[in-house]
């Protein structure tokens, strides 16, 4: 358009003219959508509310992730408006960080979301297989997440349940963000979690204890992988009732580089609700070890990210968190163009070693949908919260 000369108006103008034809040619996609239009491969996730499935689209031949969820689950545990949000900031945001969200529909039971499919595994499973991270590593997919984050609170919605579940590897070694179930816009306000305020003692660091601590959390890795609700990453003022800022994302960011770099999560208990109470009484219960042997940097900006919302590295942008010693070397504008420590080696575009596996798995279509004509799946209504035109 700049060869052209157009005046930033014009331009303007073109890209939201070409933004609504590409609205509605999805939005007629959609109408024709069902999910005889995709070839099952596997299932490579589950939830409370669905499953995740490799399928191959038959009309592109294109490898995707269709989150299959239960709408009637859905309705009855209000969770509508995650989907909702969910859906809007997939289809809006940033695609370089965030993962694509190709389009939506529905039919009588379930909501169906069609995503790229990310073939790298999330970075919990990486941690499973490595246990803990070098500085040189963690600073990466760190500095990576960070400007995921950032991408996400420029269209001023809070992630709130970023975990290594949410950080997804691609082909290229880079990550993408995902699960945006519980994403929160920021006009509303919190919902309080009556969680117990007891009284945490701090423990005595010691080598063997780190090691205890780190066996311990490796086992539970394995029983806790993509549970839904793990506290062990949620700020401490998601539990209160005075509302809070996009910046217990940062807070989470903290805790996953304190797992990445020392094994286990800072206040890793072996049931939720001990989590939640050492969380909250975080001034005595966060500790860096000395067996860990970590830089002057890293701890720095440990104790900054693990700190009070007014204190807390990120309360004044992005940038004072891009700045900090421990990022020194990040080359933000180019980091993309880094080549990562770590890049999947992949047989195929339907390669899913990286994945976790699951078996009994439920068949793609339901006896129900099967013995209905394909014909009358085509006339169901658009997905939910899509807007009528």
């Amino acid at each position: 358009m700049q060869a052209l000369n157009f005046t930033e108006e014009e331009k303007e103008t073109i890209k939201k003219e070409i933004l609504m034809r590409e609205a509605e040619q999805m939005r007629q996609a959609r109408q024709k959508l069902t999910p005889y239009d995709f070839d099952p491969v596997k299932i490579i996730g589950k939830g409370a509310f669905g499953e995740v499935r490799l399928c191959r689209w038959k009309e592109n031949n294109m490898v995707v992730a269709v989150k299959k969820m239960i709408k009637k689950e859905m309705v009855n545990k209000n969770q509508v408006g995650h989907v909702r949000a969910e859906r809007d900031v997939m289809a809006t945001a940033d695609k370089t960080w965030i993962v694509d969200l190709q389009c939506s529909f529905q039919d009588e039971k379930f909501l169906y979301l069609v995503m790229e499919f990310v073939p790298g595994g999330d970075l919990m499973s990486l941690l499973m297989k490595k246990d803990i991270l070098t500085e040189e590593e963690a600073k990466f997919y760190t500095a990576e997440t960070l400007l995921a984050l950032d991408a996400v609170h420029k269209m001023n919605y809070i992630h709130r349940d970023l975990k290594p579940d949410n950080i997804l590897i691609g082909k290229d070694g880079h990550i993408k963000l995902t699960d945006f179930g519980l994403c929160k816009h920021t006009e509303m306000r919190s919902k309080r979690l009556d969680i117990e305020k007891k009284k945490e003692e701090p423990e005595k660091p010691s080598l063997q204890l780190q090691i205890g601590k780190r066996s311990g959390y490796r086992r539970n890795r394995i029983l806790a992988y993509s549970t839904v609700g793990t506290p062990d990453y949620i700020a401490p003022e998601v539990f209160g009732k005075t509302g809070y800022t996009e910046t217990v994302d940062w807070w989470s960011l903290g805790v996953i580089l304190y797992e990445m770099l020392v094994g286990y999560p800072p206040f890793f208990s072996d049931n939720p609700s001990s989590t939640c109470s050492k969380i909250l009484n975080w001034r005595q219960t966060f500790q860096i070890p000395q067996e860990a042997n970590l830089s002057p940097a890293a701890i720095d900006l440990l104790r900054r990210l693990i700190a009070n919302p007014n204190e807390r590295l990120g309360v004044n942008g992005v940038e004072e968190i891009k700045v900090h010693p421990f990022f020194a070397k990040v080359d933000w504008k180019n980091i993309k163009k880094t080549k990562p420590l770590f890049i999947p080696e992949l047989s195929s575009d339907i390669d899913t070693k990286y994945c976790e596996n699951f078996e009994n798995e439920e068949p793609w279509i339901s006896e129900e949908n099967q013995n209905q004509k394909k014909q009358k799946q085509r006339k169901d209504v658009n997905f939910i919260g899509q807007q009528q035109q």
